[in-house]
């Protein structure tokens, strides 16, 4: 089955009892047990749901897995993942990660005995450097968070094996139509499924994927103890949008090109991040895992061209944390998705006060163009 076809008709697509192709809401807390002490498949929503399994299905299928998890937030996937550790455990991560995940990282799981040691994951030398006898992950992002940089899962799942170690990967700026880590060896992709797998900016939510019976034995375990899980309703949005992720992902993919052609060429513009910059080291690597480079776009106005006068000016482009819904978003990490991060980790990561980050959504192309040149113009 061809990916485009898997997301309409993967997982569970259709209601077993009434053949419906749409899955019903199951919005009950509780089920009916009919024998005392029997093995019913469902009998409470945290524990499972049915709405919630026929998502779990999808995003196992599309990923290349064998088990689904999906939880409240992106960030409550990432907290059950990291609660496969115990104290005294150490985690090797990317540098350049979502602000929140290096918030839980410093002031939360730190605190809990956890050991985190942070390197840029696109240097194999610095990920073999940092390993230590307690380590037992090596956690990234690829594209990262908010430079998008390239890092090799297969490279990183090769060196992990040899030394007993976990890959985990956020998968969540390439999504699955662009990039299945499974498939390149890791043992864990996650998403913030709030973001392009729900496509649409009305849904927050989480989903993890493995192909690993004993961590998926265990990650069910935590989902059901930790209690963070994704509510049916919420399950039944991310299953639609994922249905049109593949028409999304190309009219996304198609506008990203044409405002990465305009920022690379304007004068009024200095650095440009995009995996798919011939120039960047990470390209290669890039058109090697990936089928397509996303639609994140990072870049740095000339120092003639004021950030916030630029920002302000937008008038089609909303000035809004997250990214991945069909309108286009804007932001500036320093003060908005990565001001957690303390200032001098973010300049010595290349996150400066200067860098914005854009979300290309599917609007047309022509006004996005306009609305970017007459921002600028006014910031000049």
């Amino acid at each position: 089955m061809k990916f485009d076809t898997k997301l309409i008709h993967g997982g569970i697509s259709e209601d077993k009892t009434t053949g419906a192709v749409s899955i019903p809401v199951y919005r009950s807390s509780t089920f009916h047990q009919h024998k005392l002490g029997g093995n019913p498949d469902w009998e409470y929503s945290r524990s499972g749901n049915p709405t919630r399994a026929a998502l779990e299905s999808l995003i196992a299928d599309i990923e290349g897995g064998t088990h689904g998890f999906a939880y409240a937030s992106g960030l409550a996937a990432i907290h059950s993942v990291f609660s496969l550790f115990k104290s005294g455990d150490h985690i090797i991560v990317g540098n350049d990660v979502y602000g929140g995940t290096f918030r839980l990282i410093d002031n939360v799981l730190k605190e809990n005995g956890l050991e985190f040691t942070f390197v840029d994951t696109s240097k194999i030398e610095e990920i073999q450097s940092a390993i230590q006898e307690n380590t037992r992950a090596v956690y990234l992002e690829t594209p990262t968070n908010p430079l998008l940089t390239i890092s090799d899962i297969e490279l990183i799942a090769n060196l992990s094996q040899e030394n007993g170690l976990l890959t985990i990967v956020d998968n969540t700026f390439a999504t699955p139509f662009n990039q299945n880590p499974l498939k390149l060896g890791a043992n864990i992709v996650l998403h913030s499924a709030t973001k392009y797998l729900g496509g649409h900016s009305d849904v927050v939510g989480g989903l993890v994927a493995t192909n690993d019976e004993k961590l998926a034995e265990r990650l069910a375990f935590l989902q059901n103890s930790i209690g963070s899980v994704l509510g049916p309703d919420d399950s039944w949005l991310i299953m639609r949008g994922i249905k049109t992720l593949g028409v999304r992902m190309k009219a996304h993919h198609h506008n990203a090109k044409v405002i990465y052609d305009f920022l690379k060429e304007s004068s009024d513009v200095g650095n440009v991040f995009s995996p798919g910059d011939p120039d960047s080291k990470g390209y290669e690597v890039a058109r090697r895992q990936m089928k397509g480079f996303g639609a994140i776009i990072s870049f740095e106005l000339a120092e003639n061209v004021d950030v916030t006068k630029f920002i302000e000016s937008l008038q089609l482009i909303t000035l809004a944390e997250s990214l991945g819904g069909i309108e286009s978003l804007i932001e500036v990490p320093s003060v908005m998705t990565h001001s957690s991060i303390p200032r001098e980790i973010r300049l010595e990561n290349g996150i400066t006060d200067q860098l914005i980050r854009i979300s290309v959504g599917v609007e047309d192309e022509a006004d996005l163009l306009d609305d970017l040149q007459q921002a600028i113009k006014k910031a000049k």
